[in-house]
């Protein structure tokens, strides 16, 4: 009952933490420079004034702004995110529809960078001061150091122009007809050069906080104990340091997690990859409010659904902490 009254308290925080984003992202957005009923107007080649009064009043552009963020507030409630003026559809189902490219580009980075990250660190730890050590470290500093846009380029010109052997961009082959375990594999294909972009650098954070992490473990009293002990070296380095270093770590793939989904905007626009962040940027480009609206809220709950598992994760990684 403790613990399920914390998850609630928690869920509390969230909900008014959520809604407080929605009204920031609200006003900020209707305080950028711009009017989206002029630029529904110039795409349908009228720009007359009775015509753009007819464009506020059918989106609700002509209420006074209070007026507007409460029906905006009701309607999320309601799970109703509004309707895209520019492409014609319900904004929650334009997201539902991009949001599993999303989700499997940024799952499979996060799980890249996190493996590939924390296997680089422990290795690195367990030869410090060795030519592989220093070799790690440069690489990690190497990645950490590359701007996305640069290396996603660099990846398309190498891999796809160069070599042929990955798919430049999109989400699988246009017009290809495959199905079942052909097409699961053509999207794989499409997926490695946009993965591995988007995790390069959190690879590098993973693999540098994982080595300093058991570094700064491997000196503690418990260890030395676990030595004297006659334990092996790799018990030691399992099951006392590597646990008790993991902490930090959980806590930087807590915060990588959300941090993916605007990292994805860049990805997704240089490999013309069709999820969120894509249609973030298309919405921006073109006013859509409503869009953006929804993208933002979208992107705000995942970050605060990633944030709650990590705490939760806490308590797995080490019993002593409990969800406060």
């Amino acid at each position: 009952m403790k613990i399920l009254t914390r998850i609630v308290g928690r869920l509390v925080k969230a909900a008014v933490v959520l809604l407080a984003i929605l009204v920031l992202n609200f006003l900020l957005i209707h305080a950028a420079p711009g009017d989206p009923a002029a630029v529904m107007a110039g795409e349908a080649g009228a720009t007359d004034e009775m015509f753009l009064a007819q464009l506020r009043e059918k989106f609700g552009l002509d209420q006074p702004l209070h007026v507007q963020l409460w029906k905006y507030i009701s309607d999320v409630a309601r799970l109703d995110l509004g309707y895209s003026y520019r492409q014609q559809m319900p904004v929650l189902d334009l997201i539902l529809d991009r949001l599993p490219a999303t989700l499997l580009l940024t799952g499979t980075a996060f799980v890249v960078s996190l493996v590939f990250g924390v296997l680089a660190g422990v290795l690195a730890a367990s030869r410090v001061g060795k030519w592989s050590d220093t070799l790690i470290s440069s690489v990690a500093l190497l990645f950490y150091a590359t701007p996305l846009f640069w290396a996603a380029l660099m990846g398309v010109l190498l891999f796809s122009v160069t070599l042929g052997w990955l798919p430049p961009f999109g989400y699988e082959t246009v017009g290809s007809g495959f199905t079942g375990w052909r097409r699961a594999l053509d999207i794989a294909e499409h997926l490695v050069l946009p993965a591995l972009s988007l995790g390069l650098f959190f690879t590098a954070v993973y693999s540098r906080m994982t080595r300093a992490s058991m570094l700064e473990v491997s000196q503690m009293d418990f260890v030395k104990t676990a030595r004297a002990k006659g334990l092996s070296p790799a018990v030691i380095e399992r099951r006392h340091i590597l646990r008790n270093a993991l902490l930090p770590i959980v806590t930087l793939a807590g915060l990588q997690a959300g941090q993916l989904v605007g990292g994805a905007v860049l990805t997704e626009t240089v490999f013309a990859w069709p999820g969120i962040g894509r249609l973030m940027f298309e919405a921006l480009t073109q006013r859509d409010y409503n869009v953006l609206l929804g993208v933002f809220f979208v992107s705000a709950a995942m970050v605060i659904l990633f944030n709650l598992i990590t705490d939760l994760v806490y308590g797995i990684v080490d019993p002593r902490i409990r969800v406060q």
